[in-house]
């Protein structure tokens, strides 16, 4: 995976992602992470300053409405976690990756959205019908 936050596309395109925490030793442990989804960015050159660092993937699970898959995991030293959307073929539709976020460990869905969770019991929820995470 890219060694650098972002929402990576299966066509070379990326989104600035930014994840305040909370992360593996914040009071807060057990609540949201939040989250921002930025402007594009230069994946080529953000891999080439940067790097790729490998993952564990700690679970994969199909989508309800039977669209495709979500991966999720993590690596580093605990604190980089990391997302994926498969579509239904499993092909690569984008990979998430976040430093501060921890490796994410769970998955269910409440109604249209997915909520994620991490190592420490905090949760993000993502909306994957919306245009940028569809």
């Amino acid at each position: 995976m890219p060694f650098h936050d972002g929402l990576y596309r299966s066509d070379d395109t990326g989104l600035e992602l930014y994840v305040e925490g909370p992360g593996a030793y914040h009071p807060d442990a057990g609540q949201p992470v939040p989250f921002r989804v930025g402007g594009p960015f230069d994946v080529a050159r953000a891999i080439e300053a940067h790097g790729v660092t490998g993952v564990d993937t700690c679970f994969e699970s199909p989508l309800p409405d039977g669209s495709g898959w979500l991966s999720g995991g993590g690596g580093g030293m605990g604190n980089i976690g990391y997302l994926a959307r498969l579509g239904a073929d499993r092909s690569l539709r984008w990979v998430a990756m976040m430093f501060h976020s921890n490796p994410f460990v769970g998955v269910h869905y409440e109604g249209p959205h997915t909520v994620v969770t991490n190592d420490w019991g905090n949760r993000m929820t993502l909306d994957l019908t919306g245009s940028v995470l569809g």
